[in-house]
């Protein structure tokens, strides 16, 4: 991308399936430590309107196929389960894909069956409690990331990334070349043939460059 965008990722999770990758549209909620006079206006609102009585229910119904709930919980763990293994069912159940949460979950022998991906700090057996939802769909901090409601996000072993949407056919693009490379680069090195300096990060001579430039094209399709 033409502008730097360094804030990006996250690690430093716990993976309920570290091999499944995660891919969906981020839904984002703040929690904040609880505070009466604040919550009392938020809940009454939510009252009126008819929505459920639990500020973490209230966010997980408005999930739709695809997307990824991406919650700050500002690193809770006591009292910041997001979800147990029942709620964490209805997650699989509307979104099929898996969840984000800066906090903690609890009954994790109920939810590793479930066949999505999850990121979360912590586990615990106590319920969500002492905090207040205090927005849904506005940018969130996750970490060192800032997320945006509708940002594109993808998880691995790694960590998360949370890609503004506008960028990821560049970024996929970039992907494909980079794993081209990374393909070929590593299948020379395997031969045992070249020094490394030879290959990686660019291949040297005229005739591994063309070798490598034929290789790319073929698995582009060009």
């Amino acid at each position: 991308p033409k502008a730097s965008f360094p804030n990006q990722f996250e690690g430093n999770w716990k993976l309920l399936h570290p091999g499944k990758k995660l891919v969906g549209r981020a839904v984002t909620a703040q929690f904040m430590p609880h505070r009466p006079d604040v919550a009392d206006v938020s809940e009454g609102e939510a009252k009126t309107k008819g929505l459920a009585p639990n500020a973490n229910q209230r966010v997980l119904d408005m999930l739709e196929a695809g997307d990824v709930l991406v919650v700050d919980l500002f690193g809770k763990i006591e009292n910041g389960t997001m979800v147990g293994d029942n709620l964490a069912t209805y997650i699989y159940a509307r979104a099929k894909t898996g969840f984000v949460f800066d906090g903690a979950v609890r009954d994790l022998e109920g939810i590793y069956p479930l066949e999505m991906a999850g990121y979360f700090r912590g586990v615990h057996p106590s319920a969500i409690g002492n905090v207040m939802l205090t927005a849904v769909n506005t940018p969130v901090r996750i970490g060192n990331a800032t997320v945006m409601p509708g940002d594109v996000v993808f998880g691995d072993r790694e960590g998360v990334y949370f890609i503004p949407p506008h960028l990821l056919q560049e970024i996929l693009d970039k992907a494909e070349i980079t794993h081209i490379h990374d393909e070929w680069t590593k299948a020379k090195l395997l031969t045992g043939r070249y020094k490394s300096s030879e290959i990686y990060p660019t291949p040297k001579s005229p005739e591994l460059k063309q070798e490598y430039e034929d290789y790319l094209k073929k698995k582009r399709g060009k």
